[in-house]
């Protein structure tokens, strides 16, 4: 029977920690029933940093059902995107196959069964894609959506509504894992690896508790690190919008030249609003793009570690026996 590990970033969600592991671990059971994981799977949890009372929780959780909760503590805040894969790295040495997943429970767990069935079938990837976004603000649907079209349009490949919810085998997991980048953007990276998937769909629901970690200004972060770290489109439309400026100059610079000869304008006028406005936001622009990219080369010639795992919690055990045992201590969450 194949190991299933369940990974789960977190950063300062005491509010769900609770919640969340009796909800997973339930799940773990329903599937052990039905004989469609091993008896020893097990939820990993990654606190990124937390301010709050994560990773006490966690350790609270580890020490009463120490064969279904692990736990792995980053030394400081790093993201979500080196979070998730400081897990999916460290699970993969445990496991034959791994599902990641938020702590907030927004993703449907119970698309997990079927990602499970597909991957019996033979896929190493399955993504999790939301069926629709009623629940999202007007704002967040369009620029959401928005934003996947420019991805597509930049030659990224990437799913379409699928955030981080996924199934990955041992296999992909440890062809992920020789991808060294440091700007890292995962919806991107996966389908690069290129084995078998396929994709469930599931409505995402409300947070159970707690506030999103996740507000416009790291969207945006996020958005422009997955554009930068997988295209060269933006440089080449800069190149593009220089040649249009230079054209458009050449007409303005025509039309100045009459205006002057004509007697409308005033001297020095034409000279200084040419070169402020055509030639000055674009050198802005341009100079800011390319600095971008040249930040990102930057760090990544330096080759600094993306992580620091300060602590982990890990106990193993793969007979069925001590499952059931464990079980038997589990008290009642309400």
């Amino acid at each position: 029977m194949d190991k299933l590990a369940i990974v789960i970033p977190c950063y300062d969600e005491e509010e769900v920690i609770k919640i969340t592991s009796k909800a997973l671990r339930d799940l773990l059971k329903e599937l052990i029933q039905k004989e469609k994981i091993a008896a020893d799977s097990f939820l990993l949890f990654v606190d990124d940093g937390s301010k709050d009372r994560t990773w006490d929780l966690i350790e609270e959780e580890h020490k009463t059902f120490p064969i279904q909760v692990q736990g792995l503590k980053l030394a400081r805040n790093v993201g979500h995107q080196y979070a998730l894969t400081a897990g999916i790295l460290t699970a993969k040495e445990h496991c034959d196959f791994m599902v990641s997943i938020d702590a907030d429970l927004q993703d449907d767990i119970h698309a997990m069964e079927e990602m499970i069935d597909l991957f019996h079938a033979g896929n190493d990837i399955v993504y999790g894609v939301r069926r629709e976004r009623k629940t999202d603000t007007f704002f967040k649907r369009v620029t959401a959506q928005s934003f996947y079209r420019l991805l597509k349009s930049m030659g990224v490949n990437s799913i379409y509504n699928h955030a981080d919810y996924r199934l990955m085998s041992r296999r992909a997991a440890e062809q992920f894992s020789k991808y060294q980048e440091t700007n890292l953007y995962l919806r991107g990276m996966i389908p690069l690896i290129g084995y078998s998937s396929e994709k469930v769909y599931y409505d995402r629901k409300e947070r159970v508790a707690g506030k999103t970690k996740y507000p416009l200004k790291k969207m945006l972060s996020l958005a422009f690190n997955g554009i930068s770290s997988f295209s060269i489109k933006p440089i080449s439309m800069v190149l593009n919008l220089g040649v249009v400026i230079i054209f458009l100059s050449i007409i303005a610079a025509i039309y100045a030249l009459i205006s002057y000869v004509t007697g409308n304008v005033e001297p020095g006028w034409t000279s200084l609003i040419l070169s402020i406005w055509f030639l000055g936001g674009l050198q802005l622009l341009a100079i800011g793009l390319v600095g971008q990219y040249i930040g990102k080369i930057y760090m990544e010639v330096k080759h600094r570690p993306r992580y620091h795992i300060e602590q982990v919690l890990f106990s193993e055990k793969s007979n069925e026996e001590s499952f059931l045992q464990s079980r038997e201590r589990e008290p009642e969450y309400k």
